[in-house]
């Protein structure tokens, strides 16, 4: 029974010690500010916003290049294609037809039948103040007609800045499986 006394004493003070504690009152949490979701990139890593680093600026000149790029091959603009390309212009697609210069390039543009596609991967390698490789990849999506309704490929391009100008120099595409 004095077991049973005893326990019930250190009970009652502990109880007591709780009771001198402060209650602590919840505050109401500050609202988070209002963030603005990250400038989506066609290459699937977004830039912050407000991001005007050095290195955001370069990835956003070099997407956009090339997003151009492609929205010109889409719609078949034979004149925003042909800006982009430097006069001693080299490409090389999958197609197993080897080297095409400019002039040829803009010329198979109407044959071309993509219908949409997207970029990722992209890197961005800088040889020297005038001169980037840039190296991605593209799926396409041709019209549901098409005998190939689907490719991925694996793109090199070799840029130069001439004139104050960028020029796409040299392209090469490599087929993905």
């Amino acid at each position: 029974m004095q077991n049973y006394l005893s326990v019930l004493c250190i009970l009652a003070l502990s109880s007591l010690a709780f009771a001198q504690q402060p209650v602590v009152q919840a505050t109401p949490a500050q609202p988070a500010p209002a963030q603005q979701p990250p400038m989506p990139s066609a290459f699937g890593k977004d830039i912050k916003p407000g991001d005007n680093s050095p290195e955001a600026r370069l990835r956003k000149m070099w997407e956009s290049k090339i997003e151009a790029e492609w929205e010109a091959i889409t719609t078949k603009d034979k004149k925003a294609y042909g800006d982009l390309l430097a006069d001693d212009y080299e490409g090389v697609e999958n197609d197993g037809k080897g080297e095409r210069n400019k002039v040829q390039a803009i010329e198979e543009l109407p044959e071309s039948n993509i219908s949409n596609y997207s970029l990722w991967g992209f890197k961005l390698i800088p040889a020297d103040p005038d001169a980037v490789m840039l190296i991605y990849e593209v799926n396409m999506l041709f019209p549901p007609k098409s005998q190939v309704r689907f490719s991925r490929v694996y793109i090199s391009e070799l840029w130069l800045k001439r004139a104050s100008e960028w020029k796409e120099v040299h392209y090469q595409e490599t087929r993905v499986k």
